[in-house]
Parts: C-alpha cells; structure tokens; sequence
C-alpha cells in the first residue's frame, strides 16, 4: 500500500499566469512534514509552479485565467500530485480543475484535466440578469416539489464558466433552497446559460444516503470524551475535537452561503461518562451512534489511508442528531462541515446514524475536498458510490460484532414499512428494483443513486469477484454484464486503488470511462501495470460494460 500525505491551501487571486506561478509558494497553511531526503508540500509547490509557467499554453492556461491549490500529495518514493482549480476573469471555471503529476525531481509526468476545451469567451457580462436567474432556479426547486407549499424559499445567483457541458459558456449557477411544509431543508443547484437562460443542468445540493456508550445499532462502544468541571462532554480531542450535538428537532437552511436558519447542535454532556441507553427514547443513544460513527471513519482513514480528518488538515467535523420532524434522511454539508441525521418516520427508516451511513456521509466529504466529483450524471452517480464504497470498508473495518460488515448499504436503519432489507446492494444493485448493474449511454439520466449501481457492482467484483458466494454470514450472488468470471483482490485493496483514484486522478467531470481510466493509472501505481491487480481492476470494469 502506498502512503500518502496531504496539505491543503488556498490563496486570494491574482492576475495571469505569471502571477500565478509566482504566488503559489505561498499557498501552504498547514505544510506535513516529510523525511530530510524527500520533498516536502512546499517542494511540489515550487516544481507545479514552474510547471504551470512551463507548460501554461499546454494546460490551456492564459493571461485572463488565474490557478487555486486545492490538494497535494505527496507520495513515499516522493512523486508529486498538486490539484488545481481555475477561475477565468475572477470567475470560477467548472470543470477547470487539473492535476499536475510530477516525478520526485520535479519534472513533469503528466497532467489530468476536467476539460480539454479551450477557455475562453468574448464578454463575461451576461444577457440574462441575476434575478432572473435566481427565479428559474426558485421556479425549478418547486417543480423538484410537486405538491408542496415551501416555506422560506430563496434563490442565491453566482456567475460562473462552464466548461463541464461541452464548448465553454457564461452561466448563472445558483442555490435554491427552502423547507418543506413540515420544516425539512430542499435545495437545488440550478446552472442556467447566462446568454440565453436555456438551463444546463441541475442537482440538489444535499448529498444523502442517509467512555463509553450504548448505541442503538452497534452496541456498547468507547468513546473519548472531554472532561469538563463535573461532566462530561461527547467531544473528541483525540480526533480533532469532533463532537455530537442535539438538533432538538428543528431544522435550518443554511447551504452553500445561504443561511436562514440554522438548527442547534447543542453539545451532549453526562455525569458519569456512560452515555445512552440503547434505547431510542434515550436521546443520548443516537448520538453515541453518531458520535462512534464519526471515530471509526476518522480511523479507517487515518489507518489506512494516512489521511488525518475528511479534509486531510487534521480537523474534525461535527454531527447534529434528532433533526427535524420525522426526517428520513442523513446528509453532510460542506458549509458546515458537519453530518446531520433524521429520526426516521419510525415505519420506513429507524434514526439514520448506522456505521455505513456515517461513514457514506463523512466521505462526501473527503470527495468534496479532493476530486468533488460533479453532482449530476454520471459523475454523481460515482460520488454516491465513492461514498457507498469507503462506508462500507468503514464497516468492515470497525469490526464491529454487533454490526458486521457487509456489502449492504443502510441494512441498520430500514424497517418493515421499507419493503426490503436494505437501501443498496453491492453485489447486484438492480436487487433495489432501481439501481443499475452495468453501464448503458441512459445511466447519466438516471438519479445519482441509482446511477451509482456500476461504481458499486465494480467494487463488489473487484473485492470478492464474480458468481454466488457467503462473507461474513451474508449470502451474495453477483453477476457480470460480459458473462465473464471475475476474481476479486480483496477489500483492502479495493479501498487502495479507490482511494488513489479518487485523490490523484479523478476531476469534478469523471465519468465512468474515466473512472476506468483513473481506476487502472491507481492500480499501475500501487501494483505495477503487469501485475495481477492491475488485470483484475480492468476485468471488474469490463464485467459492468465499462471499457
């Protein structure tokens, strides 16, 4: 397995390429440390910022676009890889991400783009005013909600480049969101061509699933706690102080700078640091599973990965349970850096805080701050399943008795009303009655979830291959769209090629060809491109219709 490192930065904009690659060794906040005789952050930064000076016309970098850092790692044997996002006249550019490979020298390997396309437009004044485009957005919400009154709706235009939807145009993009007629936060992004104001596209803005403690689903498990006066406080120093808070049932809105209201997170304390019942009508019990669920992420990525926190900076995140009235649903949210988790209608969904859930929402996450894969077509359907994949080698490796790992997505928290035994299935997603198992040209217009069906029956075969077989106590049978019989490398090996994909190859416009592509560049990395992992990854691919 390979080790990697990260660091992540940011920097106020700057005019043309030159100033550019003059101001990105500046761009580190919080520099890793590296052994004396292999490069640091600030090395990769200083060989991309010459690289960029270099290679400029070839990246298709001009005097009216400007470079942001997003991630760099930094491999063992000191390969470099420094993520990029662009901006074209102080506009954000989607789809203008990259990523700059370099050898341990310095010298350049190689480059992955979002766009190939050649960025540039003759005026960056739109024909189409703000307000208008904030009402197509309002407009497409409510049709996103046939039959219900929203409450608190409000529409937040911002101009940007697409580069993702073919040539590249002006366009509105804007966050729509609301509450439903019982207090639920909607939210759409809606991307309207600023020329013509024909929509482009549109995705809703929450990404879903869905001492000691007694949970609900995973029984008793430690916790580290903050000791304070008397009590106790379910906050964690050990992992970047990542704490639990009560929602006390309310709601709020307050997602991607539009913020209305904003629900407590009213941190849970005890006497005597022996927290929950087990029973749901302790609510201390939802939060310890919450709170548990955010540890064993926090570690498998640590453990395995060598990845300290969801942005790799070492800082936790927060949970917030009991939120809403009922709510069937899990979500995490980048502009507060927290996971948030219903109740539960009680007849279909129990609370939604089961280890895979915490584990799927948490990685949202890791996706945003890395590749943030685009949440619609395809793309989206691969940043369902990114987190599907890492919430479930969560799973497994909590080791968990009480909730073993399984390829089963949300088995913890459905209920009878449901109709079956669990959200997803990895080993034949179409089980759900809506997932897709291989890939056909209709899988962009599917909802990401559904789409996300090949990502995970990849990753099915991958790990444990092809045809009917018992892990863990749970019976699967998985077949291949080629007919062919696949034989799987392992989880572990699974998480590896996954993860290296998703840090160091994978863009905001990765469709499944690319994931294929990124998939293979991972596995040639880590194993060698004559080695049987290597075969393995390009035969599980082929077994869904990819490539």
């Amino acid at each position: 397995m390979s080790r990697i490192r990260h660091v992540r930065g940011s920097r106020p904009a700057t005019a043309g390429i030159a100033a550019t690659a003059a101001a990105l060794l500046g761009t580190v906040l919080a520099p890793t440390s590296h052994a004396a005789d292999g490069p640091t952050s600030a090395d990769a930064l200083g060989h991309a910022a010459a690289v960029l000076a270099d290679r400029a016309d070839a990246l298709g970098l001009t005097a009216a676009q400007d470079t942001e850092v997003r991630d760099v790692i930094v491999d063992d044997d000191g390969t470099q890889h420094v993520r990029y996002d662009r901006t074209y006249r102080e506009l954000p550019v989607l789809g203008g991400d990259f990523v700059l490979h370099l050898a341990p020298d310095g010298d350049f390997r190689g480059a992955d783009r979002a766009t190939e396309a050649e960025v540039s437009l003759p005026t960056v004044t739109p024909k189409l005013s703000a307000p208008k485009a904030a009402d197509l957005a309002a407009n497409a919400l409510r049709a996103a909600n046939p039959g219900e009154l929203l409450k608190k709706l409000t529409a937040k235009p911002q101009l940007v480049v697409d580069a993702l939807h073919g040539t590249p145009k002006l366009a509105w993009r804007t966050n729509a969101a609301a509450m439903d007629p019982v207090g639920n936060p909607v939210a759409r992004t809606v991307l309207t061509d600023a020329g013509t104001g024909a929509r482009i596209d549109a995705w809703d803005t929450i990404e879903t699933a869905a001492g000691d403690g007694e949970s609900l689903y995973g029984g008793k498990v430690p916790l580290e706690t903050t000791s304070s006066g008397s009590s106790y406080q379910l906050k964690d120093p050990t992992r970047g102080a990542t704490y639990t808070g009560d929602a006390e049932n309310q709601t709020d809105l307050c997602f991607l700078g539009i913020c209305l209201v904003r629900a407590p997170s009213t941190l849970f304390t005890d006497a005597d640091n022996h927290w929950g019942t087990g029973s749901a009508g302790d609510r201390a019990s939802a939060a310890v599973d919450a709170q548990y669920g955010t540890d064993v992420t926090w570690d498998y990525y640590k453990d395995v990965h060598g990845r300290s926190g969801i942005a790799g900076d070492g800082k936790g995140s927060y949970n917030r349970v009991h939120y809403g009235n009922k709510y069937n649903n899990a979500f995490w949210d980048d502009s507060c850096f927290c996971m948030t988790y219903g109740d539960g209608d009680g007849s279909t969904f129990g609370p939604l805080v089961s280890l895979d859930v915490a584990g799927h929402e948490m990685s949202h996450g890791v996706t945003s701050s890395t590749a943030a894969l685009t949440y619609s077509g395809e793309s989206g359907g691969l940043n369902e399943a990114t987190s599907d994949i890492f919430g479930t080698l969560v799973e497994w490796h909590a080791g968990n008795a009480t909730d073993p790992g399984d390829y089963l997505i949300g088995e913890k928290v459905v209920r009878s009303g449901f109709g079956r035994d669990a959200l997803r299935y990895m080993d034949k997603p179409s089980r759900d009655g809506s997932s897709a198992d291989c890939w056909s040209t209709a899988v962009g217009d599917l909802d990401v979830h559904y789409s996300s069906g090949i990502a995970n029956h990849f990753a099915y075969l991958l790990a444990e291959g092809s045809g009917a077989r018992t892990v863990g106590g749970v019976r699967y049978s998985s077949p291949t769209c080629d007919g062919s019989s696949v034989s799987g490398i392992g989880r572990d090996k699974l998480g590896d090629v996954w993860y290296r994909a998703l840090t160091v190859y994978m863009t905001s416009s990765t469709d499944y060809a690319g994931a294929r592509t990124a998939t293979l560049s991972a596995a040639g990395d880590l194993y060698g491109t004559d080695s049987a992992e290597y075969a393995a990854v390009g035969a599980a691919w082929s077994a869904v219709s990819v490539g």
